[in-house]
C-alpha cells in the first residue's frame, strides 16, 4: 500500500540542470539549492532521498519555459522523463510540460507523452509566457488534455523568480473550470499568497483541486489545514516541488499539523490515486 504520492517531483541530474538559464540562479539561491543544482543530483541519490522521506512514489514533471519577448528557454525532454519512469515503473509516472510558442508541436507531445509512454498528466507554468492560465492560448491544450482525459497541474500564485511578471492567481481557474467541465485543474504552489482565493476555486469547481507543492508545510494558511481537515478532505494533494522543498521535512512537518488521521491519508496518497485514475498502480 502506497504511504505517500508526491504529484511534483523533479529530475535534478547534471545532464537536466546544466542546461538551465542563469537567470534562474538567483532564485535557487533564495531557496538555499544552487550549489545542489550546479553539482547535479543523481538519480540513484534522488530515490534515497524519496526513501528517507517515506515518499513511495512521484509524478515526475517534464517541466518548459520560455518568456515572451525573451530568449531565455528551458525544456527538460519528456523523452529523458520518460525513459527514468520506463526504469523504475513502480516509483514515477511523468507528466508533461506544455509550451504554447508552438501549439501544435506541443500538442503532438502532450499526445504522445500520455499515449506512447504513459503520461497521466500535463503540467503548465503560466509566468514563463506572460499571459494568465484562462488566455485562449492554452485552450488547445486544455481541450487536448480533456479528450485524453489526463489532469493539468498550473502553477497559480505569484512568480518567484524575478525576471517573469506575475500572471496568475487562482480566480483564472474559473473560466477554465467553467469551459471544461470534463478536465480535472490542480492549482499547484497553493496560489499563495492568495490561499483564499484558491480554496474558494476548490469549492466552488467540482473538477478543481489543490497542490500543495513549493511551501513548507509549517508555512501553510491556517485555513488550508482546516480545509483539508473537513470540507475540502477530497480536493486537496500533497506535492513538494523537490528539490524546493526537500521530502523528509515536507513529512516531518505534515506531521506536526492537526490533521485527523483520514484526511491526513487523503492529502498523502488517496486524492492523487483517485484524480489522475491510477488505482492499478498505487
Amino acid at each position: 500500500m502506497t504511504r505517500v504520492l508526491d504529484i511534483v517531483v523533479n529530475l535534478w541530474t547534471r545532464e537536466i540542470t546544466e542546461f538551465y538559464p542563469r537567470e534562474l540562479d538567483q532564485f535557487w539561491d533564495l531557496i538555499g539549492i544552487l550549489e545542489m543544482t550546479k553539482n547535479g543530483v543523481t538519480l540513484d541519490e534522488e530515490l534515497g532521498l524519496m526513501d528517507e522521506g517515506g515518499i513511495d512514489k512521484g509524478l515526475l514533471v517534464a517541466t518548459t519555459g520560455a518568456p515572451v519577448g525573451s530568449d531565455i528557454f528551458f525544456e527538460k525532454p519528456f523523452e529523458m522523463i520518460a525513459e527514468v519512469c520506463a526504469a523504475h515503473p513502480d516509483r514515477f509516472k511523468g507528466i508533461i510540460g506544455i509550451n504554447p510558442s508552438r501549439i501544435m508541436t506541443w500538442i503532438g507531445k502532450l499526445e504522445r507523452a500520455v499515449k506512447d509512454h504513459g503520461f497521466v498528466g500535463a503540467h503548465l507554468y503560466p509566468h514563463w509566457f506572460g499571459a494568465p492560465p484562462d488566455d485562449r492560448m492554452y485552450y488547445p491544450f486544455y481541450a487536448k488534455c480533456a479528450e485524453l482525459g489526463v489532469p493539468i497541474q498550473i502553477q497559480v500564485g505569484h512568480s518567484a523568480q524575478w525576471f517573469l511578471r506575475t500572471v496568475a492567481q487562482p480566480i483564472t481557474l474559473d473560466r477554465i473550470a467553467i469551459d471544461f467541465p470534463e478536465l480535472k485543474i490542480i492549482g499547484i504552489h497553493i496560489g499563495h499568497p492568495w490561499t483564499e482565493e484558491m480554496i474558494s476555486m476548490a469549492w466552488k469547481h467540482p473538477n478543481v483541486y489543490i497542490g500543495t507543492d513549493a511551501h513548507l508545510p509549517k508555512y501553510w494558511d491556517k485555513s488550508l489545514v482546516k480545509f483539508i481537515n473537513s470540507r475540502g478532505q477530497d480536493k486537496v494533494m500533497f506535492g513538494t516541488d523537490w528539490p524546493v522543498i526537500g521530502f523528509r521535512r515536507a513529512i516531518d512537518e505534515i506531521d506536526k499539523l492537526e490533521l485527523r488521521e483520514g484526511p491526513k491519508r487523503k492529502l498523502l496518497v488517496e486524492n492523487a490515486v483517485r484524480v489522475y485514475g491510477l488505482e492499478a498502480w498505487a
